[in-house]
């Protein structure tokens, strides 16, 4: 009896130890160049690592990198962090109404973008409208490198509104007067800084949620209100010729913006997948993060893991707790 009881002990303990422990949860999580995204993305991170224990990895790349990976569903990139529609609607077209590989959040926060400038160039020189930029006396003030044209930074490369501003630039007819320029964001920031505080004439990409709003005194130019007969934009992930088959002569409609992860990731992961379903902010919350980002120049982890402390109700909601 005490050798059956013995063995029956051992067995226990050998199956106890037998028996894998679980592990964490894991999520890759695609980080795209503009400060709005990166914010979102380390968000996204501090809640998986602070609140489910789980492990989150940052991975940079382009909308189209992203979502060719989440599409392929490996966990190579799981979840685009910031996505704008109609701008990426290409993608979600071909990946989540399409393919059925990607699933998009139903808890969108609101964006608007169009051109800007500084208020001081604006008042100035009576700067209201986007038509205005084609005016000599204004396309001079802006023209930094003497070939003609005045410079306006349309977006970074890659950037699905970038292809957009150039075809508005052409259809506004601007082409004459303004040069498109693609840079990278921290490019266009650093250029608003110099040219306020040289009293030169610039003119910019803008949007909202934005850090860009805190650090400078600048105004979004008028456009002709939003029109969808005369918004017909095709962008070069559907067709080669995307830039002689667009027409675009009226301002972008207001934008939807929203994270989307792959249909991978619940089967891997259904914590995280959980989180993401029930994730939503508001364009204030972005244009805060933003600010500490470009604004104050703080870490997007510190920043991310900041907030987490100072709302748990509201991550707690996310977790539905």
């Amino acid at each position: 009896m005490k050798n059956s009881l013995k063995c029956l002990t051992v067995a226990t303990a050998m199956s106890v130890f037998a028996v894998p422990a679980l592990a964490a949860e894991e999520v890759k999580i695609g980080v795209p160049s503009w400060t709005g995204a990166q914010a979102i993305a380390h968000l996204l991170a501090a809640v998986v690592e602070m609140r489910i224990g789980g492990k989150a990895e940052l991975i940079p790349g382009n909308n189209a990198t992203i979502f060719q990976a989440m599409d392929q569903g490996k966990g190579d990139i799981d979840v685009h962090p910031d996505v704008w529609l109609p701008n990426q609607e290409s993608f979600t077209k071909k990946y989540v109404d399409g393919a059925g590989t990607v699933t998009l959040s139903s808890n969108p926060y609101e964006g608007n973008q169009g051109f800007c400038v500084s208020k001081d160039f604006g008042e100035a020189n009576n700067i209201t409208d986007i038509a205005d930029l084609g005016r000599p006396d204004v396309a001079a003030q802006m023209d930094s490198d003497g070939n003609g044209k005045g410079e306006m930074w349309i977006g970074a490369p890659g950037w699905a509104s970038a292809n957009v501003n150039e075809v508005k630039v052409r259809d506004y007819g601007l082409m004459d007067f303004v040069e498109p320029i693609r840079a990278e964001e921290s490019v266009k920031t650093a250029r608003v800084k110099d040219s306020i505080a040289k009293g030169e004439g610039y003119a910019f990409y803008c949007y909202k949620p934005h850090a860009i709003w805190y650090m400078f005194d600048v105004k979004m130019l008028t456009e002709p209100t939003y029109d969808p007969a005369k918004y017909v934009m095709v962008q070069p992930s559907d067709d080669a010729d995307w830039f002689e088959k667009s027409n675009v002569t009226t301002k972008d409609a207001l934008k939807k913006v929203q994270i989307a992860w792959s249909n991978s990731l619940p089967e891997r992961s259904p914590a995280i997948a959980e989180f993401f379903s029930n994730f939503s902010l508001t364009a204030d919350d972005v244009s805060g993060f933003a600010f500490e980002i470009s604004g104050n120049g703080r870490e997007p982890e510190d920043v991310a893991r900041d907030w987490v402390e100072a709302n748990p109700d509201r991550v707690d909601a996310w977790l539905g707790l």
